[in-house]
C-alpha cells in the first residue's frame, strides 16, 4: 500500500514501506511539522482573480503549510486566496498588498464561510481553516483577548524607537482607543462616529502625571488637584445651590445654598450656621409676602449679622439678597442692596 498525505503534505507511511528511505522521509516530515508550527512565508498574489495555495505532498516550502503568511503584490481588483478543501490549520495572515481592493481567504470549493479584508484594511488576521465539513467547510476569524473579530492594533516606530511622526496607535472595532499623530488620545463612542479627545498643552515646561480619584465622587462635585497631580472630587464652592421652595419654620440654612422662601402661610425663621469667611447664603421672597409675614434671620450663637447680635427681620415685599460671612466683628453682611 502506498503512502498517503495529510492536507498539509505530511507523508503517512504504511508498515514495511520506504525501506532505506524511511529516515529521510521522517526527517522531511519533522521539518514540515516545524514549518507548519512556526514557519513564515511571503506569498505573491495575482493582481485580479484568484491565487490558489497548493500543497507539496512529502515536501517543504509550500506557503500553505506555514503558520504566518504575508500576502504581497499590487492588486488591481478584488481578489481571492484559496486553499484545498481538506486543509485544517490556523494562520496569522498579513495583508501587505497594495491597491484599494478586497482580499478574501476561502476554501477552493464549497459554500462555507470565508474571511475578507476590506478595500483599505491592511492588517493581520488570525484565521482558522476548520475543515469542519467534508463538502462545505468554514473559514473563521479568531479573536484574541476578548477583542471582536476585525480588531486591529497598529504600532509604528521611527529609527529612534519612538512613535513615528505620522504614526497612529489604534485599537478599533469596538475598543475605541486612538492615539493619533497629533499626540491626542481619542476615546470613540460606540459606533466610532465621534470621539472625545485629550491632548497635552502645546508648551508643557515639565513632565507630570495626573492621577484620577479612586471613586466617581458625588453629584455636582468638581475635580481639584493637590498640586502634585493627585486629583480628587470636592464640593463646588463657587455659585449657589438653590433648594426647593421653603415653607417650614424654623429651618437651618447651609452655606452655599439659596432659598426660595414662601411666607404665604405665616412668618418663617431661618437660622444661620456657624460662619466661615466667604460662606454665602442667599434668599428670595418667593410669593411676595415678606411685607405681610416677615422672614426672620437668626444668627448662630454669638455671631453677628451686619455687626449686630440682633436677628435680622426682612419685611420688604420681593426682597432678595445674599449674606456673606466676614469675621467675628461684622459677622454676616448683605452682599446685594
Amino acid at each position: 500500500m502506498a503512502s498517503s498525505y495529510t492536507g498539509l503534505g505530511i507523508e503517512l507511511m504504511v508498515t514495511g514501506e520506504n525501506a532505506g528511505t524511511w529516515g529521510t522521509k521522517t526527517n522531511t516530515n519533522l521539518q514540515l511539522i516545524s514549518q507548519i508550527s512556526g514557519g513564515y512565508a511571503t506569498q505573491a498574489v495575482n493582481g485580479t482573480g484568484a491565487t490558489n495555495l497548493a500543497v507539496v505532498d512529502g515536501g517543504t516550502g509550500a506557503s500553505l503549510a506555514t503558520r504566518v503568511i504575508k500576502l504581497t503584490g499590487t492588486i488591481t481588483g478584488n481578489i481571492t486566496v484559496t486553499i484545498p478543501i481538506d486543509v485544517e490549520n490556523f494562520y496569522f495572515i498579513e495583508n501587505a498588498t497594495t491597491g484599494a481592493y478586497t482580499v478574501e481567504f476561502k476554501y477552493i470549493s464549497g459554500s462555507g464561510s470565508s474571511v475578507t479584508w476590506g478595500a483599505t484594511d491592511k492588517t493581520t488576521k488570525i484565521i482558522n481553516a476548520t475543515m469542519d465539513d467534508g463538502t462545505n467547510p468554514n473559514i473563521k476569524e479568531l479573536t484574541v483577548g476578548g477583542l471582536p473579530g476585525g480588531a486591529t492594533t497598529q504600532v509604528q516606530y521611527n529609527n529612534s524607537g519612538a512613535f513615528a511622526g505620522d504614526a497612529d496607535l489604534i485599537w478599533t472595532a469596538g475598543t475605541g482607543l486612538i492615539i493619533n499623530s497629533q499626540k491626542e488620545l481619542r476615546l470613540t463612542d460606540t459606533d466610532d462616529s465621534a470621539y472625545v479627545g485629550l491632548r497635552s498643552h502645546a508648551t508643557v515646561t515639565g513632565s507630570y502625571t495626573l492621577t484620577l480619584p479612586a471613586a466617581t465622587g458625588s453629584a455636582d462635585q468638581i475635580l481639584t488637584t493637590d498640586g502634585s497631580g493627585n486629583l480628587s472630587f470636592v464640593d463646588n464652592s463657587g455659585g449657589t445651590s438653590w433648594q426647593a421652595v421653603q415653607t417650614s419654620t424654623p429651618f437651618t440654612a447651609v452655606a452655599g445654598n439659596g432659598y426660595f422662601i414662601n411666607t404665604t402661610g405665616g412668618a418663617i425663621e431661618m437660622d444661620l450656621p456657624a460662619g466661615t469667611i466667604g460662606d454665602e447664603i442667599s434668599f428670595i421672597d418667593y410669593a411676595g409676602t415678606f411685607d405681610t409675614n416677615a422672614l426672620t434671620i437668626d444668627q448662630n450663637g454669638t455671631e453677628k449679622i451686619v455687626g449686630s447680635t440682633d436677628p435680622l427681620v426682612v419685611s420688604t415685599e420681593r426682597a432678595a439678597n445674599t449674606l456673606v460671612y466676614t469675621d467675628s466683628t461684622q459677622g454676616w453682611l448683605l452682599k446685594n442692596n
